[in-house]
């Protein structure tokens, strides 16, 4: 019988071959700590918010970025309808008219308040997560929810807001048996860098319980090797 730290590493590793994708990854964001980024990531974080499915907000980003409207200016100074389209292409029809909205006004807001750059937002609040969450949540259509979602992608890139493991995270670590307190499961992760795709891999698993079996059947039979 495998002790319980291998039956951890052995969750990890399938959790990270399978799973370990970020969202922004998928969206086609080179995540950096850099304006442009960090806005695309911020753009995409408001359309994983609304009950609709994670491909189907991913498709609506790349389409959103395709049509050039990957930076505050370009977002911006979209028409209202030319937002719409692009989130139709990417099949975001149930609420294309209101987030084609909230997306112009949060460019706006970023544009006045932080100058286009979300690094000012973090400077802002001191870069303590707690705090940067509530500054996202000024965005239309940025609530807990969003913040979360851009947090725990962005940390990778921001380390002062590592580890940031949110319930939702937690609640994937539940279901594969990996300790469910914040610091214990990010001392799982191989590196500080991981930690974005390994909370990322355990939201899927928090949103699939047949993923959730598949790790933990995978993971079984890797520790008794």
């Amino acid at each position: 019988m495998a002790d319980k730290s291998g039956q951890h590493e052995a969750v990890v590793k399938v959790l990270l071959d399978r799973y370990g994708r970020t969202y922004a990854e998928e969206a086609g964001v080179g995540l950096a700590d850099r304006p442009g980024a960090l806005y695309r990531l911020l753009v995409l974080a408001t359309l994983l918010s609304a009950r609709i499915s994670a491909d189907i907000a991913v498709a609506a980003a790349r389409e959103l970025f395709e049509a050039g409207f990957g930076t505050p200016e370009g977002m911006a100074g979209a028409g209202w309808q030319e937002r719409v389209d692009a989130l139709g292409r990417g099949h975001y029809r149930r609420y294309d008219e209101r987030t084609a909205t909230m997306l112009g006004d949060g460019a706006v807001l970023l544009d006045e308040r932080w100058h286009g750059d979300l690094r000012e937002l973090r400077d802002e609040g001191g870069g303590d997560a707690d705090a940067i969450r509530g500054l996202l949540t000024t965005f239309p259509g940025i609530g807990q929810v969003g913040a979360d979602i851009f947090l725990r992608e962005v940390q990778g890139v921001w380390p002062q807001v590592a580890p940031y493991l949110d319930r939702k995270v937690l609640d994937g670590a539940r279901k594969v048996g990996l300790p469910h307190r914040p610091e214990a499961l990010a001392a799982l992760a191989c590196s500080d860098k991981c930690l974005a795709r390994f909370a990322a891999a355990l939201v899927r698993v928090a949103l699939d319980k047949k993923a959730a079996e598949r790790v933990r059947e995978e993971a079984a039979a890797q520790a008794t090797r």
